[in-house]
Parts: C-alpha cells; structure tokens; sequence
C-alpha cells in the first residue's frame, strides 16, 4: 500500500487541499461560515439536486441497457468479435468535448432526428442521459463481461438440473456471483455522470447544470474560489459517502468463484431467442454508439466545396495564431506517448493496490479503497489547478516537465486498473494457494503460477482502460498540456473554441483520428487478449 499511498498523496490530496485552502483561507483564517452561505443559495442547491438524478438515472440506464451487451460479449462466440468490441470501447476515449457535439449533431437543431422527424432533443435531459449512455457503455461491458466470461457455465446448468427455471438459475447462481462487478461498473458509471462536464454544457444549455460545470463556472468565469472550494469539498464527502456505501455493500457479496478461461465459456449462437438477443445488442449498439461516430467522420470530410480531405490536410500546416506550436498532426504521437507512459503508470500503481486490497486486513483497507476511487468523483478543474499550484518548487517543481500530463492521466486510469482486477482476484480460491504453498512454492512462484494465469485477461482489459481513459482525458489535462506538447482531446476542444468552418472541419478530423488510433490500439490489444488466452489455456 506504500507506492499507492504516496502517489495520490502528492497527486491528488495536495493539489487539492492546496485549491481548498485558497478558497476558505483568508488572511490566516479559516472561513467556514461560507458553506452555510453557499449552500443555502437556491441556485446551488438546484446544482446539487439534478447533479444527483441524473447521475442515478444515467447509471440505470446505461446498466439496463449494457447488461445485455456484456452478455454478449462474454458467452457468444461470433465473426468480428473484435472488431465490435474496439468499437464499443472508442465512444469511451472520446473526448466529452466531442460527445456532447457528435449529440448535438443528432439531436440538435438541424441535426439529423430534426431533418428526418423534425424532433429536437437539445436542452433536454433525455439528450444528456443518451450522451452518458453512449460514454459508459464500454465501461459495463468490459468490466463485467470481463468476469462474466470467467464464470464456469456448469454451476448455473447443474441449478436447471435441479429444477430451476432459465431465469430463476441466473438470478439465484450468476447474478450474485456477477454482483462486485456489476457494483463495480455502476460505481464508475455513476462517478462520471455526476461529474459531467463538456455533455451537461453543450446538450443542457443554460437550463443544466452540475457541480462540475458549477466549479468551473465560479472558478474560471468569476473566479470566485470560496464558493468553488465548498462545491468541491461538498463533491468530495459525497463521492467518499458513495464509495464507502459501495465498498460495505459490494464486499459482503464477495465469494471465491470458479473461474475457467473465456474460450470455455463462449459458444456460437443458436437457437430464435440467442439470435433476437444478439441482434436487439446489434441494434442498439448501431444506433446509439455508431451513429454519432459516422456523424463525426461525415463532418470531417464535408467541405464548404463537397467531400475531400481539405480539413485533413490543414492539420499538417502550423497554426499562424500560435495557439499551437507545432502541426497539429503531431498531437497524434504526443497523445500516444503520454497514453503509453500513463497506462505503465497506472498499472504499477493499480495493481500493487488491488494485490493490497486482497488481503482483507480491515477497515484501514477497506478506507483505501474508497481512496482509489476519488480522483472519479473530484473536480477535473480542481485537480488541473492544483497541480500549477503546488507542483511549481523544488523538489517536485514538475510544471515545465511533460511528465505531468501522464501523471494526471494516471490518476484516473488507476480507478480502473484496479476495479477491473479486484474482482478477479478475490474470487481466486485461496486453497490454491495455499495448496501451492505446501508444495513447495514460494509466495513469489505462487503468484506467478497460480494468480497470474486467473488475472492475465483481466490485467489486459485494465491496460485497454488505462490506455483508453489517457487517450481521452481532458479536464485536467486542458490545463497543464503546454502548447507545443497539446493532446489530441486538448487540441479538439481549443479549436472548438474558435470560430471558422476551416477551425471545425479541423476538429471533427482530429477526433477522426482520436477514434481511428483509439480502434487499432484496441483491436490490437484484443488480438494480443486472444493470444495470450490460447497461449495460456493449457495451464488450466
């Protein structure tokens, strides 16, 4: 638990006690009469109340609607598993930035649903909770996909042996064995939408907003740092009342389970109702994951002189306003070491934590468990600002250092690693270890021989998150990128910002290329999933 600790200590807890302290310290003096005051204002209260339904109810949605995607997934085996897999997961590295917009594109005025039925969903909630669907779908279904692969089928078959229905089976055996990462994945999903910052502006309007948007709002715009420091000390005890709920809960569903490799569990579709269920997935993947995608990339090559490659080849020219210093073509191999160094990063600090957090030694555990979860659920805003705050003297003057973008990414990589692996590594059976251990084996060739072969798959699915979650962080990183090191998402949002056709067209062909390098990177970590898979199925 030491590295863990110590990495969040230095960057997470001190940027942003270093944010709070500036807010409410005035003079020497601690001014915390300003909560009652900030808290009692209407407005506010307003933030607080939709902040919290419409993160619950894009939580339910997006489980209601991804559950059966990650069945899917897990237990049939079918052509361009792959391929559709990369595609699930690309909405996810999106830039919110470009979420909100593909939406828009949709759902707004003169966006497709408008020419076609003259419906307009903008300014709406259903458009924010469709744009939170559209985020988080990849998070439920590689997180619980990824052990609803591992589950051995023959526990749930001997239960319909002994007379239970289909249904009776699954809930009575599957479901209570899927519970932590089902809790798991409804833990992130829920974290990112009451966090929700570029979709709530772009797709609510003025009529939304929640207290990341708020935070923003009085930091950037009014630079009003008190009533930010409260709204971020209100997120914080919230998410920390969130996660301890979670992890009390959570952990008492928590059991050793049988777990056997995927290529055991999948089998191809048969049968009327396997081929309505696959293709009720199929469709709903189509239209809500792939349609605002073919928007994006449409828009990219739509030209004030027709289709053509025009805004593609802009990037490759240098900036003459000097909002960037270099082509923005390069911003492609920037993101791409930034993710490499961040994914490292954040499987070091993850998975020494998850191995920490298997050892159930009490409250003082389960307490950094909830601490991993927090960077999720604080303000990107103020994490970006504490970092030009503190991290600017010796010893840790890391601000003229690229290695801060990836630190930051890291920060909310880790949440991932950690809550994609700790489901599998509890459910390891400790016999075998200890199994292992009276035959000789050392702790180190136990863990090696025993653990690694059951987590391998998961280890991957986390790298695929940490590298994913750093391709397209944006709030933090939107702050401390410098201009001639920007990242694609940094760079997509700053030429939003401007206006111009050639500024857009440019925009949606970098997040063009943002979903392109996002779908190889990914297909080739499956391919390398797979391999590894077949590889290792014979140590079983």
């Amino acid at each position: 638990m030491v590295v863990p600790v110590a990495f969040f200590a230095l960057f997470f807890a001190w940027p942003v006690a270093s944010i709070v302290e500036r807010g409410l310290r005035v003079d020497g003096a601690w001014e915390f009469g300003r909560f009652g005051e900030t808290l009692t204002r209407p407005e506010i209260l307003d933030v607080l109340w939709f902040t919290l339904w419409q993160a619950l109810a894009s939580t339910a949605l997006t489980l209601l609607i991804a559950l059966p995607g990650a069945y899917v997934f897990a237990r049939f085996d079918f052509p361009g598993k792959g391929l559709l897999r990369a595609v699930v997961t690309v909405p996810f590295v999106m830039p919110t930035v470009m979420v909100g917009t593909a939406f828009l594109a949709l759902v707004g005025r003169g966006g497709l649903l408008d020419e076609l039925w003259g419906v307009r969903l903008d300014t709406t909630v259903w458009a924010i909770l469709l744009a939170h669907v559209f985020f988080n779908y990849a998070v439920v279904v590689r997180t619980v996909g990824g052990l609803w692969a591992q589950l051995d089928p023959r526990q749930e078959e001997a239960a319909r042996v002994l007379g239970a229905s289909r249904f009776t089976a699954w809930r009575t055996v599957t479901l209570p064995a899927l519970a932590p990462a089902v809790g798991a994945a409804a833990l992130m999903v829920f974290l990112f939408t009451a966090g929700s910052f570029a979709v709530v502006q772009i797709l609510g309007g003025p009529a939304y907003s929640t207290l990341e948007t708020e935070i923003y709002r009085q930091t950037v715009d009014r630079f009003d740092l008190t009533t930010a420091a409260v709204l971020t000390i209100v997120q914080f005890v919230a998410v920390g009342v969130v996660l301890a709920v979670h992890a009390r809960t959570v952990r008492r569903r928590e059991t050793a389970l049988k777990l056997v490799p995927p290529e055991q569990t999948a089998r191809r579709i048969t049968g009327i109702g396997q081929w309505a269920l696959f293709g009720g997935v199929l469709v709903s993947i189509v239209l809500l994951l792939v349609l605002p995608l073919a928007v994006l990339i449409e828009r990219s090559f739509a030209t004030p002189d027709g289709y053509g490659l025009d805004y593609y080849r802009a990037l490759q020219s240098t900036d003459p306003s000097g909002t960037f210093l270099v082509p923005l073509v390069d911003t492609i191999g920037n993101s791409l070491r930034y993710a490499v160094v961040a994914t490292a990063i954040a499987l070091v600090i993850g998975g020494l934590a998850a191995a920490a957090l298997t050892r159930r030694a009490g409250r003082l555990v389960r307490g950094f468990d909830a601490l991993l979860m927090l960077p999720l659920g604080v303000s990107a805003v103020t994490v970006g600002f504490g970092f030009l705050i503190t991290l600017d003297e010796p010893p840790f003057d890391l601000r003229a250092s690229w290695i801060l973008v990836p630190l930051a990414q890291a920060l909310v990589g880790v949440p991932f690693v950690v809550r994609t692996m700790l489901p599998v590594l509890r459910a390891v059976d400790e016999r075998l270890r200890e199994a292992a251990a009276v035959l000789g084996a050392s702790p180190l060739r136990a863990w090696r021989e025993v653990d690694l072969p059951l987590v391998r798959r998961a280890l991957l699915i986390a790298a695929g998150f940490a590298f994913a979650v750093s391709l397209g962080e944006f709030g933090a990183t939107v702050f401390i990128a410098r201009p001639d090191n920007p990242t694609l998402p940094v760079a997509v949002a700053r030429l939003l910002g401007r206006p111009g056709e050639l500024n857009y067209g440019q925009a949606m062909a970098l997040s063009t290329i943002l979903m392109v390098v996002c779908a190889v990177s990914l297909l080739l970590l499956e391919r390398l999933r797979v391999d590894r898979a077949a590889s290792g199925s014979g140590e079983f």
